[in-house]
């Protein structure tokens, strides 16, 4: 098998300076990408701002013979996600790959946690998403060619204790992902997401000492083959853990569809509600949407026509 390579492609990577985003940088540069450092600098809870760790990053690729530049601006605004886009098209003149990875970690239970850390950790990990997303989908649309990768969480999957705001913020880019999986899908750009699993200074607080491997070298291969032009996929989640890599859907179950119903009937056909040993599966690409509703649209047209035979 050829080595994937990505010569001539310039590529974005926020959260850059440390664990998961520098070890993408780093792959990404040592298969010839041009790649942007991005990085604010600041504490794990988002506070403070330090451009060294990106630029230790781009000294580290480019003594290995890589190219790429530093950026420090934040994602957490419009303006910092416009500026970290313009440093890719400024000093390299494209931008091909777009990893969104920044992420702060600002723990309460949710009987506890206050406004300001829930909006500090949307303002990171979903509003960052957009603030780098928003720049960057129109000029890939416009160039025909694009590859965006957004990270969310087994957190925002399936939920974690004291971490509402950081659940919340993962299972938006889900459905930001698919957004522009859709509307990119037409125009040479697809988006996926990356569900990782590192120990990194994210996992501060946390036992560890049991874990098996898990290096950021277990995951940045799945997201730099979704970030290569071979990518066959769009729409989709990559689970990346302790060295598993796994596709996550959204399903369903067939369900029951009645002409009428009460709360009463709800109860009666729970389990058959709930059933899920054959579920459906609705892919983003190219019609989950409409193909979702046209299957309870059938559903319907086939219940109300069997009780008028009945009736």
């Amino acid at each position: 098998m050829s080595e994937l390579r990505f010569d001539g492609r310039v590529a974005v990577v926020t959260g850059a300076g440390r664990g998961l985003g520098r070890a993408y940088a780093h792959l990404l540069a040592s298969r010839g990408a041009k790649v942007v450092v991005n990085d604010a600098g600041g504490s794990l809870d988002g506070a403070g701002a330090d451009a060294g760790p990106a630029e230790q990053v781009v000294a580290e690729i480019t003594a290995a013979g890589g190219e790429a530049a530093a950026c420090s601006a934040s994602v957490a605004t419009a303006d910092g996600g416009e500026t970290i886009v313009a440093t890719a098209l400024d000093t390299y003149g494209r931008l091909d790959v777009l990893v969104h990875n920044a992420g702060n970690v600002r723990r309460a239970s949710l009987k506890e946690m206050s406004y300001e850390d829930f909006d500090a950790v949307l303002d990171v990990h979903l509003r960052g998403a957009f603030h780098v997303v928003r720049p960057a989908f129109p000029r890939m649309c416009a160039a025909g060619y694009g590859r965006i990768v957004l990270t969310s969480s087994i957190g925002g999957l399936y939920g974690n204790h004291d971490v509402a705001n950081y659940a919340a913020a993962k299972a938006g880019v889900i459905g930001l992902s698919n957004v522009a999986a859709l509307e990119g899908a037409a125009e040479g750009v697809r988006c996926n997401v990356i569900v990782p699993a590192a120990v990194t200074r994210m996992a501060e607080g946390i036992d560890t000492s049991a874990y098996p491997p898990m290096g950021a070298e277990l995951v940045a291969p799945v997201v730099g083959w979704l970030a290569h032009e071979s990518c066959s996929v769009t729409g989709e989640l990559f689970i990346a853990l302790a060295g598993r890599v796994a596709r996550a859907v959204i399903a369903e179950s067939p369900g029951v569809c009645r002409p009428s119903w009460t709360i009463e009937d709800v109860g009666s056909h729970l389990d058959a509600i709930r059933y899920v040993e054959a579920p459906l599966i609705f892919p983003v690409v190219p019609d989950g949407h409409n193909q979702h509703i046209r299957y309870s649209f059938e559903l319907a047209a086939r219940s109300n026509d069997q009780g008028a035979l009945h009736g």
